[in-house]
């Protein structure tokens, strides 16, 4: 599969199958970062804030999914797990949709803008994850330590950092630097593409940077 990163928390994530979902749009008026040029058959948004939801953007007619539940969409099983924006219960930002789906046997979770730690029961909700994009900014959603803690619970195989500084945005955040402090199991790819199967996904949690693009 390729995964390609557009800025912020929007992905392309494109099975060997051709399907392709695309999450939480932007549209670059809004942002430092470039309007993605991309089509898609199927777009989930996490929340309903200008930077996520902006699904006018994605070309190809795109099954749009906004909601937490079960959602079977050509041929794929998107579950939606509720979550929040912040660490009170959504009082100060609202609700956040993790959405959690399969493609070329690879197990991806997209956390959204996750502004607490997950519970073990959430945790288990999401289920088996080979692949997760979690944001690690702060402010906003969780920092490098909330962050740390949800991978922690989840044990992904790949982790895609998101969410942070750049010098494309001008956000309060902090940049991926701060995440990935003291950690050994660091892979830089040069690119805001990965392109994976199974048998490139590691034995233990690796942390996949991804540059942005420019």
């Amino acid at each position: 599969m390729e995964i390609e990163w557009f800025g912020h928390a929007c992905f392309r994530i494109t099975g060997s199958g051709g399907i392709s979902i695309v999450t939480d749009p932007f549209d670059g008026r809004d942002l430092g970062y470039k309007t993605p040029d991309v089509a898609a058959d199927i777009v989930l948004v996490s929340h309903e804030h200008f930077d996520h939801n902006k699904v006018n953007v994605v070309k190809g007619g795109p099954a749009v999914i906004r909601s937490a539940g079960l959602h079977r969409v050509k041929g794929i099983d998107v579950k939606g797990i509720q979550s929040y924006h912040d660490d009170a219960k959504g009082s100060k930002r609202g609700k956040n949709v993790i959405y959690s789906f399969e493609l070329d046997g690879i197990a991806i979770a997209h956390l959204g803008d996750l502004g607490h730690v997950l519970s073990e029961a959430e945790a288990r909700e999401i289920g088996r994850v080979d692949v997760v994009m979690i944001p690690v900014g702060g402010y906003f959603t969780i920092g490098p330590r909330e962050a740390d803690r949800v991978l922690g619970l989840i044990r992904p195989r790949v982790a895609i950092p998101m969410h942070y500084k750049t010098p494309a945005i001008d956000f309060p955040i902090s940049p991926v630097e701060d995440f990935l402090k003291g950690k050994a199991n660091v892979r830089r790819v040069g690119s805001n593409v990965l392109r994976l199967g199974r048998e490139d996904l590691p034995g233990e949690t690796q942390i996949v940077v991804l540059d942005y693009p420019r």
